[in-house]
């Protein structure tokens, strides 16, 4: 059975920085894209970050630059940086993993808050 769990989100100060992990088991994430996204109550949920098989990294234009997104396929974990963060990031952080055949495995997610 396939476990997606994302954790390490919490509270922080605007301009403070977390990290996020999003650990699987069950699943090699080895040939999976990973990718972060985020929602806030009343919207569509948005990707954030995604980082392919071959280590190839996307972001949104409203992290990019504050955010980076790594993956470690011996410890079958992708982590998400956060600096700089601001009010407007607040939002359940979800990790997604995907590939072309279709298959597709979603964790249940982390709260990140930003508020001082």
């Amino acid at each position: 059975q396939v476990h997606i769990v994302e954790s390490g989100g919490g509270l922080v100060q605007p301009g403070g920085s977390l990290t996020l992990s999003c650990v699987a088991s069950g699943v090699s994430i080895t040939s999976y894209t990973v990718g972060w996204y985020r929602q806030v109550p009343g919207k569509q949920r948005e990707m954030v970050a995604s980082v392919s098989s071959f280590n190839t990294a996307r972001y949104a234009d409203s992290v990019r630059g504050r955010f980076f997104i790594s993956r470690d396929n011996a410890k079958n974990t992708v982590y998400l940086q956060m600096n700089s963060l601001k009010a407007q990031d607040t939002a359940v952080y979800y990790c997604r993993l995907f590939n072309g055949d279709g298959m597709e495995y979603w964790g249940k997610g982390t709260l990140v808050t930003v508020s001082s």
